[in-house]
């Protein structure tokens, strides 16, 4: 575990999320209802601990962004709570989400798009507290802005440059110190670092780390990228087409994967062994669309281990080890033989028995 969640507290749940759905019409019919639906986000649910990074990874279009907006409300979820310190944060309006959205707050993917280019960086990082009015005066609000400015390490000369002026890794400082300056619970990472050179990466990352331990922040850190996720988190969430997959400590999930889709993407890590670098394994066939998703497991359509069952229902999500849930049939003991009929060998045997009868 990184030195990061030696510092969580893993008994006090800061963020709950419970059954979170998210749909998107796409089709209308001829009275204005929807008639197909984008089934971006299944019954999501899990719970991040105060001082803990929580991560979500997963192929492109699994859902993990939506996952990110819809905890902030950015987008409304179509079905699900959110609870935000004791406080369901999806039932908030007015006034009361405006004072509610103090404790969470967004570090954006992009540097370049996220900051605005007309206004300094004194202006970009003080925004949220213009928004909130937490600061009586201006020389409150001015101390503040400097406090967190050191805190990320930017130099003060910087106050009144503008974004074009820096590079990458250090927008993203900005766009850090605007997320933290009002002193949240929760911070949303989407993608922090894929928009950076590699050798920026790894300081971003360590920044997140300092300012989590020096701040007790939590994160919900959204991510692509196992080794980076390897590397910074606490606990980890596998998706896969809006589902899902798994849930297990970093440590379990890394050292004792159980869902054949969190092999398939730990396959995609080169690893070092007997002095060279082995070749990586792809993942094959393409992600199914979201607006048909398959019957039964979702992910039954490039399993290489997917049996009968997997195809005619969806499987639960349980705890196969002591804190380490899975959405698999294969560790279901429930299951009869006829269930755990392999798709290949099944289909073996029809084409076997359609020749014999040619």
């Amino acid at each position: 575990m990184s030195s990061v969640g030696r510092n969580a507290d893993m008994t006090d749940v800061v963020l709950k999320v419970e059954h979170l759905t998210k749909r998107y019409p796409v089709k209308k019919g001829v009275f204005g209802k929807a008639s197909a639906y984008v089934h971006a986000l299944e019954d999501v649910s899990f719970e991040v601990h105060r001082g803990e990074t929580f991560a979500i990874v997963g192929e492109s279009g699994c859902g993990k962004s939506t996952t990110g907006k819809c905890v902030l409300r950015l987008t409304e979820p179509t079905a699900g709570t959110v609870t935000l310190d004791g406080e369901d944060f999806t039932a908030l309006s007015g006034e009361d989400l405006t004072r509610a959205r103090q404790k969470m707050k967004l570090i954006f993917q992009d540097p370049y798009s996220s900051l605005n280019p007309r206004m300094t960086v004194a202006d970009i990082i003080a925004e949220p507290i213009d928004i909130a009015g937490t600061y009586k005066t201006r020389a409150e609000r001015d101390a503040r802005v400097e406090k967190i400015m050191q805190a990320v390490g930017l130099d003060l000369a910087f106050k009144y440059r503008y974004p074009h002026e820096f590079s990458g890794g250090q927008r993203q400082r900005i766009g850090i110190a605007r997320a933290i300056v009002l002193k949240p619970e929760v911070v949303v990472c989407d993608e922090p670092v894929s928009a950076l050179d590699v050798s920026v990466q790894a300081k971003v990352i360590n920044l997140l780390e300092e300012l989590q331990e020096q701040f007790g922040l939590s994160y919900v850190f959204i991510s692509h990228d196992l080794s980076v996720v390897k590397h910074i988190s606490d606990t980890v969430m596998v998706m896969y087409l809006g589902h899902t997959m798994e849930l297990a400590s970093k440590t379990e999930l890394f050292d004792n994967p159980l869902h054949p889709y969190t092999r398939a993407l730990l396959d995609v890590i080169p690893r070092i062994r007997h002095e060279r670098i082995q070749d990586k394994k792809v993942l094959e066939g393409d992600v199914p669309s979201p607006t048909n998703p398959p019957q039964g497991c979702v992910f039954n359509t490039r399993c290489p281990r997917c049996m009968r069952v997997c195809g005619e229902r969806a499987p639960e999500m349980h705890e196969v080890v002591p804190g380490h849930r899975c959405a698999c049939h294969l560790y279901d003991e429930s299951l009869s033989e006829r269930d755990r009929e392999p798709v290949m060998a099944r289909a073996l045997a029809e084409a076997e028995a359609a020749l014999a009868g040619a």
